[in-house]
């Protein structure tokens, strides 16, 4: 497995856990009205369980397993998956710091804004690897 996936894949189990802990948080509230101010935390538990956990775990292995070049780089320009990846978890780190600043707009636009231009690369990089195995 490609070093890049190795990380890439590492941060989004990370982002994993810890929004399935907020999830549990969210739930164990729900049944006994423990803290009812953790439900501030909702946003941010889509957040990192759909773009931490879910798309980063897409990208990751994606970029592992999608068909090879046959000469140098075998998989493509790196550049455009690292800055994927950088700006993706920033956009994601932002869109949960405005949901801890009561639904600060001005970061959530930032955030969604970096997601959309992370996933942009991604997808940049990713469209020539996309073919049909050859006739044989």
């Amino acid at each position: 497995m490609p070093r890049l996936s190795v990380h890439i894949i590492r941060i989004s189990l990370i982002y994993f856990a810890l929004g399935s802990l907020i999830g549990a948080g969210i739930l164990f509230e729900k049944s006994l009205s423990y803290f009812p101010a953790i439900w501030l935390f909702l946003p941010m538990h889509i957040e990192m369980l759909l773009f931490g956990w879910i798309i980063q775990l897409v990208i990751g292995v994606s970029f592992w397993m999608l068909p090879k070049f046959g000469s140098a780089p075998i998989r493509g320009n790196e550049k455009l998956v690292w800055a994927s990846f950088l700006l993706l978890n920033i956009g994601i780190l932002l869109i949960c710091l405005s949901s801890l600043i009561v639904n600060n707009d001005a970061l959530a636009f930032g955030g969604r804004l970096l997601e959309l231009i992370a996933i942009i690369f991604y997808a940049r990089h990713a469209w020539p690897r996309v073919k049909p195995f050859a006739d044989g």
